[in-house]
C-alpha cells in the first residue's frame, strides 16, 4: 500500500509539481492549500507523514506543527522560504522531525521524507519489545514511552533517539553516531539539531529535565543513557 502524505502549502503550483514528483515513486499525496484545510483533514483522514510549509494565508506552520503534536507523533518535514537557524530550532522545538529551506531539488524532499519514515522501523536494531528502566517504560511495537504508566508523547524522531539510546545503555553515543543510526546521514559540523530533541526527550521522561538523570551529557563526547542503581529493584 502507498504510503500517505499529507502537503500543506499554498504556492499550488509547486504543491502540484512535489505531489506528481512524489507520485511517481510511489506516494500517495493529497495537497491543502490553507492549515485550516489541512488540520481538518488530518483530523479525519490517516496519513503517513506531513509536509508543512512555515508561510501559510491563515496560520503559520509553526502554530500548526504545535497543535498537530499536540495530537500526534506524525512525521513532521516543515519546508521554509526563511532560512535562518532560529526558524529551524523553532520548527524542531515544537516537535517538527526535519526542516527543509527553500529553494531545495525535489530529489531532496524525497530523501528526506523516505529518512523520517524509515524511523518508523528501525533497521540493525536488535527488536526487543518492551524495554523497562525502573519507572521509564518504551514500548517499541506500540511505539508508545511511558513513565509510571503514564504515557509521554514523542515525535517519531524522538522516540527513535531513544530507542537507540536505551539499547546502548551505559555506553556514551556521540551526535554524530545518534544520527547516523537514526537518520542514516552523516552530521553537518554544525548541525545542532539532536541536542533539541534531546531536550524534548528529557522534558518527556525525566523529573527534572535541567538536572537529568536518565540522559547524561559527556562533554565533548555526547550523551549516554544511564541506568539507576536501583532500576533492577523498581522493575
Amino acid at each position: 500500500m502507498a504510503e500517505h502524505v499529507l502537503m500543506i502549502e499554498d504556492d499550488e503550483p509547486l504543491a502540484a509539481m512535489l505531489s506528481e514528483y512524489l507520485g511517481s515513486y510511489g506516494f500517495a499525496v493529497t495537497a491543502r492549500a490553507t492549515a485550516t484545510d489541512g488540520l481538518q483533514r488530518l483530523r479525519h483522514d490517516r496519513f503517513d507523514a506531513l509536509v508543512l510549509d512555515v508561510m501559510l494565508p491563515d496560520l503559520d506552520g509553526f502554530e500548526v506543527c504545535r497543535r498537530v503534536r499536540a495530537e500526534s507523533d506524525i512525521p513532521i518535514l516543515m519546508l521554509t522560504a526563511r532560512g535562518k537557524d532560529l526558524d529551524r530550532i523553532v520548527g524542531l522545538e515544537l516537535g517538527a522531525d526535519d526542516y527543509l529551506p527553500k529553494p531545495f531539488n525535489p530529489r531532496e524532499l524525497l530523501a528526506r521524507l523516505r529518512a523520517i519514515l524509515r524511523r518508523r522501523v528501525p533497521s540493525g536494531m536488535p527488536h526487543t519489545a518492551l524495554l523497562r528502566f525502573g519507572r521509564l517504560e518504551i514500548d517499541r511495537d506500540a511505539r508508545v514511552v511511558r513513565v509510571d504508566s503514564t504515557e509521554r508523547l514523542l515525535t517519531s524522531y524522538q522516540f527513535e533517539l531513544l530507542c537507540v539510546l536505551a539499547i546502548n545503555a551505559g555506553r556514551v553515543m556521540s551526535r554524530e553516531a545518534l544520527l547516523d543510526r537514526v537518520r542514516g546521514e552523516e552530521l553537518d559540523a554544525f548541525d545542532r539539531s539532536i541536542d533539541v530533541h534531546i531536550s524534548r526527550i528529557r522534558a518527556a521522561i525525566e523529573d527534572d529535565p535541567k538536572h537529568p538523570r536518565r540522559i547524561i551529557t559527556v562533554r565533548g563526547a555526547g550523551y549516554v543513557f544511564a541506568r539507576y542503581q536501583d532500576d533492577e529493584r523498581e522493575l
